[in-house]
């Protein structure tokens, strides 16, 4: 039998050329994440930054997982099933008989055939590379359609500015509701019933899906509900770490993607005609979710509509989580996490076949299952990326919470830290009344000498403060006398919270006071930080001295 060739039978600078050649483009690709890291820095964009560590996360767990297919290649070949068993969910109705391939000799010898071969163990090693190479395309297409998309809005916000756009909602012009520009646009008679409303809406996400008048209406109703009056807050900015926050999440493959990854191969074998159902679920998927948030926006109108016939300015809405599934705004972005992937996940299957089968291959051997799994793909990320996801970020903010990008990143990052520090200081303060709990009885008050306390904004000639620690006569008497060992008046006041989540509570107040003592005249970026709250509550302090 021939045998090839091994390393010590190649010349060394063959091996030096093959290293060169793959280490080259190892750092290079590095070099250039880091180039791009510190870019992103610069522009202030950190949560883009954290979406891109979760791409590079993604593609190190497919690496991982093409070096364990290569280690246990072997190992994998020499696992034998019954010929019953692999002759069952074959991908091609006219597959050659099993006894036509050369089998592992342990197998063969048994009567039995290999788990999979060497080879095919080569092709799906292949199809992980090409998935990892079909994600990264993904995401950069994700991101730039949702940045074209978002450069209207850019100028909006900067109408908001003039004047023009400040005497048109001026809130001392009152106006009927239908007669501003959001009422003309939902209060119409297709928005009262249902039927109509879900048609309408379901054609409106594809020719103007977020208008003028919705945009205004919408950034109206988050500034009233979450931001004060007097601060002149940069929606648009807000709008974009939003959506570099939605892409954070949407760049990740959890384990119930991947579980549909691999239900999507089971299905693409012969008897299930995936070509006919499968390239329409995401597409499904998207239309519905698409559709939902339009009726969310025409619902916030209603809603204001009936709420007041005449109204300051423009409609006021109200953020409400009753409007989205669930009462939860975030499972629609799983929705189009979802879609996302699967979607990649399409496109990639269908590139494999072909690099690999050509093609007409038994995977894809109608010409109507090559046009539909194309165009559909095609048609699915670019719907979902220039449409649906910023589309989502806008209607999002009309949830009853705010968002975590409404303050800046060094102050959610110290928020989380508090609340930790919070949780541990609680547990601790539990600990020891449990332990002052099962102490044994205190013995009787040792009378203490008085204490004195200079206290430290005290000047020098000023007296100390003393303070008489010893227990009164009355004290000492009713003590002696009481047989019980418990301390009668000296049991300190504790405040109770309403609730058992003291941690929550201190962070929502704090939370209030930034969003409450940071509002001022000055321009803001779109976010709170605590340095517009220390120089209110330093003018603050100055006015109480004068």
């Amino acid at each position: 039998m021939d045998l090839e060739a091994s390393l010590k039978y190649t010349p060394t600078w063959v091996v030096v050329g093959i290293c060169f050649v793959l280490i080259l483009p190892a750092l290079l690709i590095e070099h250039g994440l880091h180039k791009l890291t510190k870019a992103l820095e610069r522009r202030r964009r950190k949560t883009l930054n954290q979406a891109l560590y979760h791409v590079v996360a993604e593609l190190r767990n497919m690496g991982f997982m093409s070096l364990l297919l290569t280690i246990a290649r072997k190992p994998i070949s020499k696992i034998c099933i019954p010929t019953s068993l692999a002759d069952s969910f074959l991908p091609c109705k006219d597959a050659a008989p099993l006894g036509t391939f050369t089998e592992e000799p342990t197998c063969e010898n048994k009567g039995k055939v290999s788990l999979i071969s060497s080879q095919g163990t080569d092709q799906l090693q292949l199809l992980i590379i090409v998935i990892a190479i079909f994600h990264v395309l993904s995401c950069l297409l994700t991101l730039a359609l949702g940045e074209v998309k978002i450069k209207r809005w850019k100028l909006w916000e900067e109408e908001t500015k003039s004047m023009e756009f400040a005497l048109s909602h001026d809130p001392r012009r009152f106006k009927l509701t239908k007669q501003t520009s959001f009422g003309r646009r939902h209060l119409k008679f297709w928005s009262k019933h249902t039927l109509t409303l879900w048609l309408v809406c379901f054609f409106r996400q594809f020719v103007g899906s977020v208008h003028k008048a919705d945009y205004f209406a919408l950034r109206h109703g988050f500034l009233a509900f979450h931001i004060p009056q007097d601060c002149k807050f940069d929606f648009y900015k807000f709008l974009r770490r939003s959506i570099d926050s939605d892409l954070k999440t949407v760049v990740k493959i959890s384990i119930w993607i991947w579980i549909y990854a691999l239900c999507f191969i089971i299905f693409n074998s012969n008897g299930f005609y995936p070509y006919y159902w499968l390239p329409f679920i995401p597409f499904a998927i998207l239309l519905v979710v698409g559709t939902k948030l339009e009726i969310i926006i025409t619902k916030m109108c209603l809603d204001g509509a009936n709420h007041a016939i005449i109204v300051p300015g423009t409609v006021r809405v109200k953020p409400n989580d009753e409007l989205f599934w669930f009462r939860r705004p975030r499972f629609l972005l799983h929705l189009i996490q979802f879609i996302l992937i699967q979607n990649t996940f399409q496109l990639s299957f269908f590139a494999w076949a072909w690099y690999d089968f050509g093609f007409r291959s038994c995977y894809h051997n109608q010409l109507d299952d090559i046009i539909l799994t194309i165009v559909f793909g095609i048609l699915v990320q670019f719907l979902c990326a220039y449409i649906t996801l910023p589309l989502y970020a806008l209607v999002s903010q009309m949830g009853s919470s705010m968002k975590e990008t409404i303050l800046a990143d060094r102050v959610a990052d110290g928020l989380k830290n508090w609340r930790r520090r919070a949780k541990k200081k609680i547990a601790k303060k539990k600990k020891k009344k449990n332990l002052h709990s099962s102490t044994p009885p205190l013995s009787p008050l040792i009378p203490l000498s008085p204490l004195t306390v200079t206290e430290p904004w005290s000047s020098p000639g000023q007296a100390s403060t003393t303070m008489d620690l010893s227990p009164s006569p009355s004290t000492s008497r009713a003590t002696e006398a009481s047989t019980s060992p418990v301390l009668v008046g000296w049991r300190p006041v504790e405040f109770k919270y309403a609730s058992g989540r003291l941690e929550l509570l201190e962070v929502q107040r704090a939370v209030e006071e930034i969003v409450q003592h940071g509002g001022n005249r000055r321009h803001n970026d779109g976010e709170m930080s605590f340095d517009f709250w220390r120089r209110q509550s330093s003018a603050a302090r100055s006015r109480r001295s004068n």
